[in-house]
């Protein structure tokens, strides 16, 4: 049993399901967004980022089947050779229109994207140039491409940090930036602008990641350099289909010739099967949906400024922010399990974030919103949280009441 010793060893999941604690792979049977039915009861949905809450809408819901009956299931291919259909090269000329860029590319899974835009660009003696907190998409896509770059991280979010990075690499030398627009755990924003200065001054190139930025924040939910004023700046934009767009797969958007290249010498792309046609169809009738309605945009937000209002009304330290995520520090990791499973019994789901995903003490429930929340669901998901905290002495509230 030598290569599987360690996990016949790993015994902590049975651990926290012996104490019906586990918060994980938790069955879905039935979602229409904002309520989802799991164990034959309705919960209300806050931990999700179908951020526009389109994966029930009947528009894209009817594309997606409407896709299926004129293309099948698959594509049986790769984009590379038969597996290209006139869906494909529509949405990626409708994402460079919106994004601002002369060109985009699909990938079959967001993930799949960043190894498929980071592994190609790269050879010996360029600099890979990352953000510490980076989304493990890039993490992974930054192993790969390190096998022929150097790859570097730099401070959180820390611009000075990065600058001093920049200064120890030859001036001459190709450097890609990389960042998330919208950080993943804490949902806090990356200052874009900066960067892109940093960038020029450096003669670097950047490449964001907008997966939790698009149709949040921005001019029309363009993202994290629309929100900054520096858009047309980011030389390459990635994002995925899982969030805003209410589906599967992901696409990088940049120069015409760039995208070209990445065409030819990307094995993610390649080689992997090409996004089905309704996946393909799902996400363009998602993104008309947020072209033609940018109010989803501020609603959106909207509801996640309402539960940090009333979260903080109920004795929570909540971290200021302007996008979707609302994460609620709890402290280790059994009371992060014990404040989950209260609020699910409650029929509140959130998602539990422990170490290793956060640092040692800062677990976490990380709670996200959609623009179809409505008024009743946050109040739900916020009298949820105050009984919980109250039970476990979690808020300001409760601690000045004992002392």
């Amino acid at each position: 049993m030598s290569i599987f010793q360690k996990c016949f060893d790993y015994q902590r999941v049975e651990q926290v399901k012996a104490f019906g604690l586990y918060p994980y792979f938790r069955p879905i049977q039935e979602n229409e967004g904002p309520v989802v039915m799991m164990e034959g009861r309705e919960v209300v949905m806050a931990g999700s980022n179908n951020y526009l809450g389109l994966t029930a809408h009947p528009y894209v819901q009817e594309a997606a089947i409407k896709a299926t009956e004129k293309y099948g299931t698959g594509c049986s291919g790769s984009r590379f050779l038969t597996g290209t259909i006139d869906l494909h090269v529509e949405l990626e000329n409708k994402l460079a229109k919106f994004m601002g860029k002369e060109a985009a590319l699909l990938f079959s899974t967001g993930f799949q994207a960043a190894q498929g835009v980071l592994a190609p660009l790269l050879k010996k003696g360029d600099y890979l140039i990352s953000d510490e907190e980076n989304h493990a998409s890039i993490i992974a896509g930054a192993l790969i491409a390190g096998c022929k770059a150097d790859v570097l991280k730099y401070q959180h979010n820390d611009m000075q940090a990065l600058e001093q990075l920049l200064q120890t690499l030859p001036l001459e030398a190709h450097k890609l930036i990389v960042t998330d627009g919208v950080f993943s755990t804490f949902g806090d924003i990356a200052p874009v602008d900066e960067i892109v200065a940093l960038a020029k001054q450096y003669k670097a190139q950047l490449l964001v990641d907008d997966a939790h930025g698009l149709g949040v924040i921005g001019e029309n939910g363009r993202g994290s350099g629309s929100y900054h004023g520096v858009h047309e700046e980011v030389d390459l934009i990635m994002c995925t289909f899982s969030k805003t767009l209410a589906s599967l797969g992901g696409f990088v958007a940049g120069p015409e010739r760039v995208i070209n290249y990445l065409k030819h010498h990307s094995p993610a792309l390649i080689f992997s099967a090409s996004p089905t046609p309704a996946s393909v169809a799902a996400a363009s009738a998602a993104l008309d949906l947020l072209i033609q309605e940018p109010a989803l945009v501020k609603q959106v937000t909207d509801n996640a400024a309402y539960i940090r209002d009333g979260l903080r009304a109920k004795g929570f330290e909540v971290q200021v922010g302007e996008t979707a995520i609302v994460p609620v520090h709890i402290g280790d990791d059994l009371s992060t399990f014990q404040a989950w499973k209260m609020l699910y019994d409650a029929g509140v789901f959130v998602n539990a974030f422990i170490h290793p995903a956060t640092p040692q003490g800062k677990q976490m429930l990380r709670t996200s919103y959609m623009a179809s929340h409505k008024p009743s669901h946050l109040d739900a998901v916020v009298d949820a949280f105050g009984k919980m905290g109250k039970q476990l002495g979690l808020t300001k509230q409760q601690t000045l009441s004992q002392s």
